[in-house]
């Protein structure tokens, strides 16, 4: 009897209706009012359900290779003339690879990938690069081309909504890289719903990861982002691509970053960095510059870091005021940090660091250049920074500090120290503060380092008795 009950209700979960999100393609067995996923109201529909099955091909059209007899050369990296695309992809391009490139409206997506379709275009010109707008015309993807200098010859343009047409159109001029712009502009005819719904979605990607690998043509989607950030559309478009680029960047600063969250045939854990201008994306092999201000006083509240975005060091500036206020609840505003990270430095300075003023003062805290601080390994210039400015005391010229604080006040270890000082020495700094315990028996030549264990610590070797009658270590050139 008990058998009998448990295979009906095997039967029942069998045969249950299935649940999917329209804005971004979750499912559940039960109908729900709001996605969890996505927070949308009312985009959960019954999904009917597929009981067929696929037989077995009798004839295959390619039969499986043993690995030393697959043809490996034609999936070689081909530069683009980039060289911060590059970087980031891992070479450059991969024939037959599909990369969807997301980001904000206006970050400059579509005049990067204009401006990628023009050098690759010139540097092969025996082979088509062949750019699908859904967004523009075609006329208007001419006038960005001739305003930042990115027409050629084999550049070939066509403003396209439909699957079955932009297919054609691939198909008629065989090229090398297509870029469409942007995959939820386009839509199937074949296919229920509207441009950019999930099955949509999921139609236009399939279709043109099919061409792809068919052709072993390079293509890039543009994809669009949320309101939190995040890509829209489902799940699985970032699963079928190859290689997955964030493209961010403030409105309000020139500069723009390049991130692989998903790379099959490179590294991610490198950026890109790009100076958006009149005439496009300039590429940025030293961006340190702009992060740090052009005064050559010494200022209270000022302090530098290194922070490393990937595999890659950036010099950044952090600025702090603190001033005295008679309201009862002090108003605290930071720029470029993290805030719940800061109010968490603020405290540890008030209670391990006994800076009692801190309490009934106002706190502003920022970066320069609109740069965007995320790392922990910022903690101690950021606590250094107040500190100084709630003191009045500068911090010593061509000094910089980097380490993560915790709640007990100690300064913990951060990774990649060795690639932080070699930065700092190239841009001249001379002194530095690192926790205690690090490997740095490899000091760069000039290079004074000294070791602390906690933030009191450092602030009695800054402002009591000054970093340069501190004890230090030298470099090995140096001794």
């Amino acid at each position: 009897m008990a058998t009998r009950t448990s295979t009906r209700s095997k039967s029942k979960a069998k045969n249950a209706s299935t649940f999917e999100c329209s804005e971004c393609g979750w499912q559940t067995v039960k109908w729900v009012g709001r996605c969890p996923e996505c927070q949308s109201w009312g985009t959960v529909e019954e999904k009917e359900q597929v009981t067929a099955r696929t037989t077995a091909a009798s004839n295959l059209a390619a039969p499986a290779q043993a690995i030393g007899d697959v043809d490996a050369s034609v999936a070689e990296f081909r530069a683009t003339g980039i060289g911060e695309l590059d970087r980031v992809l891992g070479g450059g391009l991969v024939p037959g690879a599909v990369i969807l490139m997301a980001g904000e409206p206006g970050v400059g997506k579509s005049t990067l990938l204009l401006q990628v379709a023009s050098a690759v275009a010139q540097a092969h010109p025996d082979q088509p690069v062949l750019y699908l707008t859904g967004e523009e015309s075609a006329a208007q993807v001419k006038k960005r081309a001739e305003r930042i200098d990115a027409m050629a010859e084999g550049l070939y343009l066509a403003a396209e909504s439909d699957l079955g047409q932009a297919l054609g159109q691939i198909d008629q001029s065989s090229p090398q890289l297509t870029i469409m712009d942007s995959v939820q502009t386009l839509s199937s005819a074949e296919v229920e719903g509207a441009a950019g719904g999930v099955t949509q979605i999921r139609e236009v990607t399939a279709s043109m990861i099919e061409a792809a690998k068919r052709r072993n043509m390079t293509t890039i989607l543009v994809g669009h982002v949320t309101k939190d950030g995040n890509i829209a559309g489902p799940r699985m478009l970032e699963h079928l691509v190859d290689v997955v680029c964030q493209f961010e960047g403030d409105r309000h600063s020139r500069l723009r970053l390049l991130r692989a969250v998903k790379n099959r045939y490179g590294p991610t854990d490198d950026v890109g960095c790009f100076d958006l201008n009149e005439g496009g994306l300039t590429s940025l092999a030293d961006p340190s510059g702009l992060f740090v201000s052009a005064m050559t006083e010494r200022v209270p509240g000022t302090c530098i870091t290194i922070t490393l975005e990937g595999r890659r060091p950036l010099t950044a500036e952090v600025q702090a005021l603190v001033a005295e206020s008679p309201a009862s609840q002090p108003r605290r505003a930071v720029s470029g940090l993290d805030s719940s990270r800061v109010s968490m430095l603020l405290a540890v300075l008030q209670r391990r660091a006994r800076l009692a003023t801190l309490f009934k003062s106002e706190t502003y805290v920022a970066t320069v250049g609109g740069v965007k601080i995320t790392e922990p390994a910022a903690d101690l210039s950021i606590a250094l920074a107040v500190a100084s400015a709630a003191l009045e005391k500068p911090l010593p010229n061509r000094f910089l500090a980097f380490g993560e604080v915790g709640l007990a006040g100690e300064v913990r270890q951060v990774p990649g120290l060795q690639r932080r000082l070699q930065e700092a020495q190239r841009l001249g700094f001379t002194h530095a503060i690192v926790p205690r315990g690090a490997s740095t028996s490899d000091i760069p030549a000039g290079m004074t380092v000294k070791e602390i264990g906690s933030l009191p610590e450092a602030m009695a070797l800054l402002f009591d008795g000054g970093a340069a009658q501190a004890s230090s270590r030298a470099g090995a050139a140096q001794n």
